[in-house]
């Protein structure tokens, strides 16, 4: 099967199980699903794939469920549950980072197996890591920021759509210029860097748009709490 037909597949089960998290386990799930989805995201972004003609890491799909996760937050049950819900994915990854990095201090065993996936999956390059950081609490206190001020704008339940492409659109746009200039500026040419920077947010464009259906799945639902 074609990578785009898979992603396109895996876009949709990723959303699907946001809305079953929220279902089985209300307001609850959502904030186990921030934390769940900061630390996947960025296991997954060290696997690169080719998807429409473009080079293209894992991992998009997984942290923009956290994005339609603040969102739904913010329409449900207001900008405080929402801003809670970032603090609390950033503070996940923090520790993951932190944690990590104490594993791999560990001299490995001379039966060990292990030591060298890790090694490549969590010894992140200080750039990378500050940049990840940096761009999610950013990124997502301006995603609810804007959903909130577009709200008050539109507040129909019809428009819920221009709530959540907006203010997933700007912010997923901040992510990326802010991750992509601490990663890479200076590292590649401008031209490369350039590159990197629109490929990645197109990506994350075509995310935010796939999402939209369970956004207004989402309102209608009336969860577990």
């Amino acid at each position: 099967m074609p990578n785009e037909m898979m992603w396109l597949g895996f876009a949709l089960i990723n959303f699907i199980i946001v809305l079953l998290f929220y279902k089985l386990f209300g307001k609850s799930g959502l904030f186990v699903w921030i934390g769940f989805s900061t630390v996947v995201a960025n296991l997954q972004v060290v696997k690169t794939i080719e998807i429409f003609g473009l080079t293209a890491t894992m991992g998009n799909i997984m942290y923009g469920t956290a994005f339609l996760v603040t969102d739904i937050l913010n329409e449900k049950y207001g900008e405080k549950e929402a801003k809670k819900a970032v603090w609390l994915g950033f503070a996940t990854l923090i520790s993951l980072t932190v944690i990590m990095q104490g594993v791999l201090l560990f001299k490995p065993d001379e039966t060990d197996f292990a030591q060298g996936a890790l090694q490549t999956i969590f010894g992140l390059i200080p750039r990378i890591a500050l940049g990840s950081l940096a761009a999610f609490i950013i990124s997502q206190y301006a995603d609810v920021a804007i959903y909130s001020y577009i709200r008050k704008k539109f507040p129909s339940d019809r428009l819920l759509w221009v709530r959540n492409n907006g203010s997933t659109m700007i912010s997923q746009l901040i992510d990326t210029l802010i991750f992509t200039s601490i990663a890479f500026l200076f590292v590649y040419p401008f031209s490369v860097w350039i590159q990197i920077f629109i490929t990645t947010y197109l990506i994350k464009f075509a995310v935010a748009i796939i999402d939209t259906p369970f956004a207004y799945l989402a309102k209608k639902m009336k969860p577990h709490e």
